[in-house]
């Protein structure tokens, strides 16, 4: 654990992609074999599941610090980060130990489903070997919030510079449903059997708009197509493989039975990049009804009859065996459509409309994503390749403003890690009548300087206290942004936001000028049916529960 907690050190000690890129490929070159594996699943966001949770972390650690719970609960509070909290109340380690990073992980997978007692011994005995430092780090690891503050990209970058492999060829390799405890390293950086199977391929990303469309150069030189709100997804069809991956990488094969049929059609050595979104005939259906069917593991017939999915294609990634990741998107495009047009009519599947026209004409069009169940317009550079990430200028997504409406906020608690001096965590409300309606949370999109004079100002008008919760007069406003809205029974305004995030702080605006229930509840049903949506106002974590449920 040692070498790993320096290899976080270097890189959390430098904002600086060339020392970061230095400090991985030393660690990569030099670092124990196992370990090198989990730390490429940590860096791609495989970490382990959960053995432990956190009530029962405060009070083992209150317990092995000698201190009551209510003073290690006040400690946690002004650290804001529970890792970093037990780290600094623990006594010192009273015996020397430095346990291996994959020693440390494979000893807290065995604790799984195992008795509390137990899990307790464990802990608190790797607790009592550790330093400060790789105590830290193993607390980490067993909240699920680890973060090194290192992209996938830049981690792959420098393990290909580490083993002499090409970066692109590197994401491909990392892909997949592939386990830490059981793979080698060599399995994964080596040529031999990574590229084939199910394996997908890294997803090419675009960049937000900022400018005017007209800056891209020619309309003819782009491909303009809906852009879907559904899940980014695979399709591989390969000799003896048939997969659907979610940009997650996730394997959602199972879930979405309904492609099954697919693997007898397409070609083989085909891989499709797409959207998954659920179907009404002949147009998405809301992403809510697709939303029922993401977080099952297995799907209901009836699910399956009122949201069935279907696949809507724009991008050939492979054809007859062949990466075409290379070749020109027009290319690539106009051969998608002939594999799709060769398949038997009724199959789930079906490529994304081009959208097509000038600059003028394609602005116009844009206008009218909502009622097509789609989020904005997609720009893509005919002649561009299908990069792996994010690469600025050849794929763009040209996203409609978010919904808004103004809102009070009625209750603040504090953010976590290097907002934990901070309120930065706000629970909104509109008006029914006279009465102030809880509606949604945010936790984003106010500067530094804005948190800090709104915390100065809660601390001199809360009301209430709720734990970590103050309840504050009403009289903050925040216009409030968010992608989409739906009905929800769980929540008392009966709606429920989708990425609400605050667009800027009102203090140009009273109380009295808020947006009321009745416009919220106005808006779902005009969103519910397409064709009747209202303009636009001119101009995506979940915070903790407040003590009411909104």
């Amino acid at each position: 654990m040692k070498r790993f907690a320096a290899l976080f050190n270097a890189l959390d000690s430098t904002t600086k992609t060339g020392a970061k890129t230095a400090a991985l490929v030393d660690y990569f070159r030099t670092a124990p074999e196992a370990d090198r594996v989990w730390t490429i699943a940590l860096l791609s966001g495989r970490r382990p599941k959960r053995v432990v949770n956190a009530t029962e972390l405060r009070t083992w650690a209150a317990e092995a610090a000698g201190v009551p719970l209510w003073l290690f609960e006040e400690s946690y509070a002004i650290a804001g980060d529970l890792a970093e909290t037990i780290a600094h109340l623990l006594p010192r380690a009273t015996q020397a130990a430095d346990p291996s990073l994959d020693a440390s992980l494979r000893g807290l997978i065995a604790l799984t489903g195992r008795p509390e007692a137990e899990r307790r011994a464990y802990v608190t005995a790797a607790w009592a070997g550790l330093g400060p430092d790789e105590r830290f780090l193993f607390n980490k690891l067993m909240t699920g919030g680890f973060r090194m503050g290192v992209s996938s990209g830049l981690m792959t970058r420098a393990l290909a510079q580490a083993t002499g492999v090409d970066a692109a060829v590197m994401a491909h390799r990392l892909m997949g449903d592939w386990d830490p405890a059981r793979t080698r390293f060599a399995e994964l950086t080596e040529s031999g059997g990574a590229e084939t199977g199910a394996r997908p391929y890294p997803f090419a990303l675009a960049s937000g708009l900022e400018t005017a469309p007209e800056s891209l150069g020619p309309a003819a030189d782009w491909l303009a197509e809906w852009k879907w709100d559904g899940i980014r997804g695979q399709i591989i069809a390969r000799a003896q493989s048939f997969a659907i991956w979610s940009r997650g990488e996730d394997l959602i094969t199972d879930r979405f039975p309904e492609f099954a049929p697919l693997q007898d059609h397409l070609p083989p050595g085909t891989v499709l990049d797409g959207e998954i979104v659920a179907w009404g005939g002949t147009a998405p259906l809301p992403f809510a009804d697709l939303q029922k069917r993401i977080a099952r593991k297995t799907v209901p017939k009836k699910l399956l009859t009122e949201a069935p999915g279907h696949f809507l294609a724009y991008d050939l990634l492979e054809a007859e065996g062949t990466d075409l990741r290379e070749t020109p998107l027009a290319a690539r495009r106009a051969r998608l459509e002939a594999i799709l047009a060769a398949l038997p009519p009724g199959l789930p599947i079906s490529a994304s409309p081009v959208v097509q026209g000038d600059w003028p004409e394609l602005i116009a069009l844009r206008a009218t994503a909502r009622a097509r169940r789609a989020e904005g317009l997609m720009l893509k550079r005919l002649s561009s390749p299908y990069h792996a990430g994010r690469k600025r200028g050849d794929w763009w997504k040209w996203k409609l403003d978010p919904f808004s409406v103004d809102a009070v906020m009625l209750y603040a608690q504090s953010g976590h890690g290097r907002r934990a001096n901070l309120f930065t965590d706000f629970t909104f409300a509109v008006r029914d009548g006279n009465d102030l309606v809880p509606f949604t949370k945010a936790y984003s999109g106010l500067t530094d300087a804005e948190f800090a004079e709104i915390t100065r100002w809660v601390g001199k008008h809360t009301v209430e206290r709720f734990g970590p919760v103050r309840r504050v007069v009403p009289e903050l406003v925040f216009e409030i942004g968010f992608e989409g809205i739906q009905e929800s029974p769980r929540h008392k305004s009966g709606i429920a936001l989708r990425f609400p995030r605050m667009l800027r702080w009102r203090q140009d605006k009273a109380v009295d000028e808020i947006d009321t229930l009745e416009s919220l509840r106005s808006l779902l049903r005009q969103v519910s049916e397409p064709g009747a949506l209202p303009a636009e106002k001119e101009d995506p974590g979940a915070s903790p529960p407040g003590p009411q449920d909104i």
